[in-house]
């Protein structure tokens, strides 16, 4: 998922857009959530109080914490230079984008695509 945040990524903006999308999703998918030491998660106790999700931090300059992140900042950075704004892009393109990301394979999920198996998890919990 790609979060919209059309005005700006402040620690208020990034709060509410990201409660607006962890609460779509099933309550066995809402385990956690590790950020780094960025100033936009200022508002992490709010978001958590907000999701019952816990936020967790890396350690300052740490990347490797945050492995499968990382890999995907990388294959982001096809669509979207470093540094650049997304705030000009629409919905319905980080949309888009997103679904190409979820469309290729990815090692660490067994060779499976990230699609293929946010699929099986939300099919276990219909039954």
């Amino acid at each position: 998922m790609l979060v919209h945040l059309p005005n700006g990524h402040g620690a208020a903006a990034v709060r509410k857009a990201l409660v607006d999308t962890v609460q779509t999703l099933p309550p066995h998918l809402k385990r956690s959530l590790t950020w780094d030491q960025g100033p936009e998660m200022a508002a992490h106790h709010a978001f958590s109080v907000a999701t019952d999700v816990p936020v967790y931090f890396c350690d300052p300059a740490s990347p490797w914490q945050r492995g499968s992140n990382e890999n995907t900042n990388g294959l982001l950075r096809q669509y979207f230079p470093k540094g650049s704004s997304l705030s000009g892009h629409t919905r319905d393109h980080l949309d888009a984008v997103a679904a190409e990301l979820n469309s290729r394979p990815r090692k660490t999920l067994g060779w499976e695509t990230p699609a293929e198996r946010l699929s099986k998890l939300l099919a276990t919990t219909r039954q």
